[in-house]
């Protein structure tokens, strides 16, 4: 059967909202979680220390706990942070950068390759599974096609495949830059941005000159506004040999999406759509495009 994770919270929660819900998450039925802060390292609710801590409570409940790093590392700081995260850690890391992989590859510690790392055929994968990669995160834009592709030829080179964990529910992260949209949507400078995305604990809507919606500001990262659901294509999902489905945090709701999975993964059936098609996964725009008038 395949196993559920919760993948890294992608906003900024107030310190208190995080750690309830994380301490919520130890009744629901997910076998693994990630913890920490992929996105801004000035998110410091929660500092290096206080991941590791909690991290240590949750296995404690029985869970696999991986801790993330930062998808884009620009200073001295963040990486003096990740050696902090891998060394004391005590467990899996996900590496989101490459100095990750680096970092993990020196100390001999699994990891997880996370959707930032730039994966796109199998001579890279094995490459890292040497480097000691166990589980593979793909891309928002690597679908079942591309997977299948890989499959084929880490078969036919003999090589094994790590596990695969797919991202099932969630926004999809679609790009990072060094540049704060946040603070740039709010006029405000980067380094003074008053951490003002943490009004915003699903992220800040973005809407089209038309005013449809259209994207979600998240700090450095961008988001699709949908909230997209591969839940009815778990028997394709079982058939290419998934082994997670991975489910981001929201604030609302959370434990019911849980439990529809939970559900969902148990049953034969294709469960129904509870969210947006992802068109990414079956080789398509990642959302419909407008139709055009005649």
């Amino acid at each position: 059967m395949m196993k559920l994770s919760l993948g890294p919270l992608q906003y900024f929660w107030p310190r208190e909202r995080t750690l309830a819900f994380y301490r919520e998450s130890m009744g629901w039925p997910v076998e693994i979680i990630y913890l920490g802060e992929t996105v801004c390292s000035k998110r410091r609710e929660l500092g290096t220390r206080d991941w590791i801590a909690l991290a240590e409570e949750l296995r404690a409940s029985g869970k696999q706990v991986v801790l993330s790093s930062l998808a884009l590392i620009e200073a001295e700081s963040e990486l003096g942070a990740l050696k902090r995260l891998i060394g004391d850690g005590g467990g899996w890391i996900e590496a989101n950068d490459l100095s990750a992989v680096q970092l993990c590859r020196e100390r001999g510690i699994p990891f997880v390759a996370g959707p930032t790392l730039n994966i796109y055929n199998h001579r890279a994968l094995a490459m890292l599974i040497e480097d000691g990669l166990r589980r593979w995160v793909p891309g928002v834009e690597q679908g079942e096609t591309l997977l299948r592709e890989m499959q084929a030829s880490m078969h036919a080179g003999g090589r094994p495949m790590p596990e695969l964990e797919v991202i099932a529910f969630g926004r999809l992260p679609l790009s990072f830059s060094a540049r704060c949209f946040t603070a740039r949507a709010l006029d405000v400078a980067k380094d003074h941005c008053e951490f003002r995305c943490i009004e915003y604990p699903d992220g800040m809507p973005l809407a089209t000159r038309e005013g449809k919606p259209f994207l979600r500001i998240n700090g450095i990262q961008v988001q699709g506004e949908e909230i997209t659901d591969l839940g009815p294509e778990l028997p394709a999902l079982r058939e290419l040999g998934v082994d997670v489905l991975r489910l981001y945090p929201q604030v609302h709701a959370m434990a019911d999406v849980v439990a529809h999975f939970d559900l969902a993964r148990r049953s034969p059936q294709a469960p129904p759509r509870v969210a947006a098609r992802n068109g990414y996964w079956h080789g398509e725009p990642g959302m419909p495009l407008p139709a055009r008038n005649a």
